[in-house]
């Protein structure tokens, strides 16, 4: 099955610990109005006993589409944050399998819960339950020796079977012994020929590739095969890179996005979160790759991070790294 081309998960940013925060999904927003944005993952158990819910689950009207990422292995904590999601109003929820941090496995949830099929099933059967919204699964091909085609075709059906709409598949295997979450982002070789092989044993499904996709290019080609392209690191390191995938992938009218259009178009949630008595670097810090490869970019970085930095900065300091964008002409 060919997913139709208006569908959000066509193109969509992943799920980073530390980076896709509410602020730097307003960024994403500047630059693709199609893109599917993920929340960090929020911790099941920790959400149930939090007293400042808003924290974790709060984000901008204009942030939609916008999927929860949780983690946990306990299905009633989990039908817990999925009727929150809705009551939050996100527009899906999604199950972490695919985290391989000793932090997530010693809560016995991430990438380590894909030696339990029978549990995420449990876990994604009890979130259906609780909501309507679709329910999601992100994970690996496989961990440490559980890694063949058989044990990913099995683990997708079942979960599947539970009612998981979607799932989007890291073409890497992840090692929970030996390597940290960074080393599994880029040692386990990328395989994209087994979620394609996934795709082709299910075509029923609806299958999304992560891992490796780091241009637009990338992720159309991904999409002859797949049903959806999910980036992560490259969204992150490189935003201006993707000014031209709503028209690429959603067949949108092109449109021409500046860096200087993705700080203006930040001022007003700026002012919010100000308002809020938050500081302005919890936005700048995301700014910090928007200019690249051009003269004058580690002159503007740095010149944004130090004023963005102090204790009382203002919009101004926006206002001005704006001005300064647009007299280069970017």
């Amino acid at each position: 099955m060919t997913a139709p081309d208006t569908a959000a998960y066509r193109f969509s940013v992943a799920p980073m610990l530390d980076c896709t925060d509410r602020h730097f999904r307003v960024l994403m927003r500047q630059i693709s109005q199609r893109a599917l944005l993920y929340s960090e993952m929020v911790v099941a158990q920790a959400l149930h006993h939090s007293r400042r819910r808003d924290k974790l689950l709060d984000f901008d009207a204009a942030e939609h589409p916008i999927a929860l990422q949780v983690g946990g292995d306990d299905p009633d904590l989990l039908s817990d944050a999925a009727r929150l999601a809705q009551d939050w109003g996100y527009d899906e929820i999604n199950l972490n399998v695919g985290c391989p941090s000793q932090k997530v496995q010693a809560g016995n949830f991430g990438a380590c819960l894909m030696a339990e099929p029978d549990l995420v099933a449990r876990c994604v059967e009890a979130m259906t339950r609780a909501s309507s919204l679709p329910v999601t699964v992100k994970h690996r091909i496989g961990i440490d020796d559980l890694d063949s085609d058989d044990l990913l075709t099995a683990f997708v059906d079942r979960v599947a079977a539970a009612g998981a709409s979607r799932f989007a598949v890291h073409a890497r295997k992840a090692w929970l012994e030996g390597l940290d979450p960074k080393q599994n982002r880029t040692v386990p070789p990328l395989q994209h020929d087994r979620v394609v092989a996934l795709k082709q044993r299910r075509p029923e499904l609806i299958i999304e590739l992560n891992g490796g996709l780091d241009s637009p290019e990338d992720c159309l080609k991904a999409l002859k095969t797949c049903d959806g392209a999910m980036v992560g690191r490259a969204a992150y390191e490189h935003p201006l890179r993707w000014s031209g995938i709503d028209a690429q992938v959603f067949g949108d009218t092109p449109r021409m996005v500046r860096a200087s259009d993705v700080v203006i178009g930040l001022i007003p949630h700026a002012s919010a979160h100000l308002s809020r008595g938050g500081r302005l670097w919890d936005l700048c810090r995301h700014l910090m790759q928007l200019v690249e490869g051009v003269p004058g970019a580690r002159h503007w970085r740095r010149n944004l991070g130090e004023k963005a930095q102090r204790p009382k900065a203002d919009l101004s300091v926006l206002e001005e790294a704006c001005r300064q964008l647009r007299e280069a002409g970017l």
